[in-house]
């Protein structure tokens, strides 16, 4: 008869961690890709009234925000009045023009300076005088196509 071998050592094989670089970069690759980094830190309350008619816009031209609302818990030393803020910034009426001709300046592409729409993002409590106000300035700026921004009632209303 021919002799078994039982082999007496039983332990587990070492793990195979070759394609482990590859994991983590694919992993660090797709977080890239997917994340959408905040453009504003808003120093308002920016409660939106609920939106009745949505029109979701259909091309990608460049968009710059213009939010109004009476600052934000922390931020109250500004006053209790309804503010204006551009980019990261408390800002007054006069200084639109100024901003729209920054975002002109900063569009890389010269054939979509045209396109450039302006949202605003105004606190559904907010005085709407504020309103008439920034379209005036609008107007002066010759940006003509503004998009008013509003929630649909989801998490906006909290």
């Amino acid at each position: 008869m021919s002799k078994f071998k039982s082999k007496k050592d039983n332990a587990l094989p070492a793990v195979n961690t070759a394609s482990l670089p590859d994991i983590v970069f694919m992993l660090l690759f797709f977080f890239m890709v997917v994340t959408v980094m905040r453009e504003d830190t808003l120093l308002i309350e920016n409660r939106l009234p609920q939106a009745d008619q949505v029109e979701k816009l259909e091309k990608k031209y460049p968009i710059s925000y213009i939010y109004a609302g009476k600052p934000a818990k922390g931020y109250e030393k500004f006053g209790k009045e309804a503010r204006l803020q551009l980019n990261d910034k408390f800002a007054d009426i006069s200084d639109i023009r100024a901003f729209i001709n920054a975002e002109r300046a900063g569009i890389a592409r010269e054939e979509l300076v045209d396109f450039l729409t302006v949202s605003l993002k105004v606190d559904r409590d907010a005085n709407m005088g504020i309103v008439g106000d920034i379209k005036k300035e609008l107007r002066e700026a010759n940006a003509l196509k503004i998009n008013y921004t509003v929630g649909t009632g989801s998490a906006l209303d909290n």
